[in-house]
Parts: structure tokens; sequence; C-alpha cells
């Protein structure tokens, strides 16, 4: 058995990933290596902070559920996400932009029809989203699904809840675009919100006294043929969060004005119970392909 010293262990573990098959596995197996070495080295780590860093990997592996992701948390935290997000997205070319998916995309999106309150069983202030996809020249697609899920006035997403296996989803949808490109339906005005800090990621947060604040936003998932999968959020202008979001996920193009009003009927003709908020956006969307993710527990359910 050979001794090595601190750089040559180094470039023996990176020569161990040498005959791995798949090129790029070898690639990011061996710039791995490279860069775990490297901040080993640069920070003098010791066992006791090497221990903590395991049991808090072991922990938010054990925090993971069907419909909890605790390791895109932790990732969002870390800016990883967004920067995975940058990366992929050099080139917008007057497309849409993108923004993290957000560890709370699960279970079942319905095709809901047009004008549809997603929040029916929710106490909050009401909104009416109009919105269009269309491609870079205007031109709008049709047949189109939209995903839509968003947190409650209380900054909770309905996943979060106790009830939620009982009662199902709410402030969550599909919606189809019609030969306008249009949808639109209608919610809650949704808050900005803390992301969970019973688990591991949320009490790094707390400890480094990072606030673990997200501004209000909802959620669009838009997946249309021909076309790279747009995920992306629509912020609220005015938020106080806006400016230190903890996922670092806020884009200025995001952001929407949200118009308050007190119209006695809402853009689709029917009636208002009150004074409302109106949310208008419209999406480009780039030529391309790709996979649009899968809901968390759609996809479990695939692989049991």
């Amino acid at each position: 058995m050979r001794q090595f010293s601190e750089t040559e262990l180094t470039a023996a573990v990176i020569r161990s990933f040498d005959d791995t098959p798949d090129p790029r596995a070898k690639f990011l197996l061996q710039e791995l290596v490279k860069s775990l070495h490297d901040y080993v080295r640069k920070t003098d780590l010791t066992f006791e902070e090497w221990e903590y860093a395991i049991d808090f990997l072991t922990r938010t592996g054990q925090k993971c559920t069907p419909i909890r992701q605790e390791f895109i948390l932790l990732s969002d935290v870390l800016g990883v996400s967004m920067l995975v997000d940058a990366v992929n997205h050099r080139e917008r070319e007057g497309a849409t932009e993108t923004t993290v998916l957000g560890p709370f995309y699960v279970g079942e999106h319905k095709v809901t029809p047009h004008g549809t309150d997603i929040s029916a069983n929710l106490a909050g202030e009401r909104m009416f989203v109009q919105s269009r996809v269309t491609d870079l020249k205007g031109k709008p697609l049709a047949g189109v699904p939209v995903d839509i899920w968003h947190a409650d006035g209380d900054g909770f997403y309905d996943s979060q809840k106790p009830t939620y296996a009982a009662e199902g989803p709410s402030s969550r949808a599909r919606f189809v675009t019609d030969a306008d490109g249009r949808f639109f339906f209608r919610t809650i005005l949704p808050c900005s919100y803390p992301i969970p800090t019973d688990g591991p990621v949320g009490e790094m947060i707390l400890q480094v006294r990072r606030h673990p604040m997200r501004p209000a936003h909802v959620h669009f998932l838009v997946n249309a043929s021909g076309y790279q999968p747009l995920i992306t959020h629509v912020f609220m202008d005015g938020d106080k969060y806006l400016d230190s979001d903890v996922v670092f996920g806020v884009k200025d193009e995001l952001v929407a004005n949200i118009e308050k009003r007190s119209d006695a009927t809402m853009p689709d003709g029917k009636p208002a119970a009150g004074p409302w908020h109106l949310m208008t956006y419209e999406f480009r969307m780039k030529p391309g392909d790709g996979n649009a993710p899968k809901p968390m527990m759609a996809k479990a359910a695939e692989e049991a």
C-alpha cells in the first residue's frame, strides 16, 4: 500500500475515476473531488467539523419525504439552485426569465377550467390572475399546460399542512391556454413567508443570523411543445423581502405590479365579492426542448 501526501492523495482519487464509462460522469466526479479536497485544505477542516457536516447531511436526508425535499431547500439557500439556473439559461433572447423550482412542486396538478377559484376554501384577499403565453415574436401559443402553485395568506403551502392528505391540494392547479394563448383564474393574494425552519437547513439559516423569508410570489411552470420548459415565479412589487430573498430567486423582470381594484366585476365578467387585486403577466417562450420536472409525489408514485 502506498502512502500519499496531501496533493498525491487528491491526484490518486482523481485517477481512480479514469475508467468511468460515461465521459460526463467522469468529468463531474473528478471536478467534485478537486473542489472538495481544495476546500478541506483551504479551511484546515477539523475532525469535529467533518463529523458535524456528515451529521448535517444525514439529518437533511432524513427530513426528506415524498412531499418535502430538504436537499432542494439546502441547494436553494446556498445559492446553488440559482447558479445552476443561471449557467443553463445564459442566453434568454427575450424569453421570460427563469428562477428556482423550489421544494413545494408536489402532488397532482389537475387540469382546471379558466376562471376557477383555486383557493376557494381559504381566507384571504382575493386576486384575479390573467396571463398569456407567446413565442418570442408575440404569437400566442395554444394548448399549453401551465402549472400554478403558491402559499396561502399565512405563508404555508398546502403540502405543509397536516390536513393535506385528507383535503387535497389548494392554491395549486393546471390550466391549458386557449386559442389566444390566454389563461386566467381566481385565487388569494399570497404573502411573504419563511422557508421551513423545523429541519437542519432552517436551523442553519437561523444559526448564522440570516432571515428565512421569501418575498410573496406565485409559481408558474409552462411546458409548451417545441419550447424550453419555463420554470419561474411572478413576485409582488413592494414586498419588503424582494432585495433579500433567502434563496436568491428574485429577478427584476419577474416583479409585477399588483393592482388594487374595487370594480364590481372581475375581468371575466363575474361579480367580485369586495375589493380585489389584479395580476397581469405575459410569458414569452424560447424555442428548444427539454424535460419539465414532475411533481415530487407523482415521481415517487412512478418509481414505487
